[in-house]
């Protein structure tokens, strides 16, 4: 085997910006010619994806895929350079391809999916980052479901149970579920009830509502605050907030109401709502 020596692979990485077990493994491959090991980081789409991935990715998009009859499912964000990108029916598809293989297992996408994200990278000329993927997989009777909205921008995956196994497939079920996804997306709670806030922030709020009214009588302060607390809820939790079918009903009475049409007691799980370049 041909002597690799780390100047040469030093050399070979400050020229491609490849990692170093890239240069080396090239280098081996090419038998110490620099310049055939360039080709062939080339061809692997290794260099072009490492001098590019330092670049800023404020673009890209949001895609899920369900499986299994809505026994498990995934929500990922993907961002590349540009706009123009974004809306490119060839990335929109290959980040759908991930999407799908995130719903298949409990897997760090990111890292299972670097040489299809390096060759991609490669294909279009652009940075392209996973940044984040998230599965769901029933571990009760209910559904897994998945809503995109806002030309991909946003995107929500839910988790509703039931207590019948017959209700799975009831459309009234399944349209409730789509419903509920549609209300994650458009209202963006925070939180999925009461119980779910933390105290912390239960006290912050309380802390803000109580200097907002420190002039008023002690004796109705408490009332204003537990006022303004209510209000609180009914933005951040998901069963307190109005239903933007209807705002004459909450969450939490259309979970009801759909749960005695069906026959059966309907209930929220889970929820994760996903934003192309929003903080956290």
């Amino acid at each position: 085997m041909t002597d690799i020596s780390a100047a040469l692979v030093k050399a070979l990485r400050e020229e491609t910006g490849a990692g170093l077990m890239e240069c080396k493994r090239s280098l081996v491959e090419a038998q110490g010619d620099k310049a055939a090991a360039i080709r062939i980081l080339r061809e692997r789409g290794v260099a072009i994806a490492a001098k590019k991935a330092t670049r800023a990715v404020n673009q890209g998009v949001i895609a899920s895929a369900i499986i299994d009859n809505g026994r498990a499912g995934s929500l990922i964000e993907v961002n590349c350079e540009t706009d123009f990108v974004a809306k490119n029916p060839g990335f929109r598809t290959f980040v759908q391809t991930l999407a799908e293989r995130a719903a298949r297992n409990e897997v760090n996408l990111a890292e299972v999916t670097k040489a299809e994200v390096a060759a991609k990278i490669a294909e279009i000329g652009e940075n392209i980052v996973v940044r984040r993927a998230l599965r769901y997989a029933a571990q009760d009777l209910g559904v897994v479901a998945a809503y995109i909205h806002h030309g991909a921008t946003i995107g929500v995956l839910l988790e509703a149970l039931c207590q019948k196994a017959e209700t799975v497939d009831n459309p009234a079920f399944r349209e409730t579920v789509k419903d509920l996804s549609l209300q994650v997306a458009a209202a963006n709670p925070r939180f999925l009830d009461r119980q779910s806030v933390p105290a912390e922030t239960i006290a912050a709020e309380r802390g803000i509502y109580a200097a907002q009214v420190k002039n008023k009588p002690p004796a109705i302060v408490d009332k204003i605050v537990d006022g303004k607390m209510n209000k609180f809820y009914e933005q951040v939790c998901l069963v307190d907030q109005p239903f933007i079918k209807d705002p004459t009903k909450t969450i939490a009475k259309l979970l009801k109401e759909k749960g005695g049409l069906v026959g059966d007691a309907l209930a929220v799980q889970r929820f994760a709502r996903f934003q192309v370049g929003e903080a956290g």
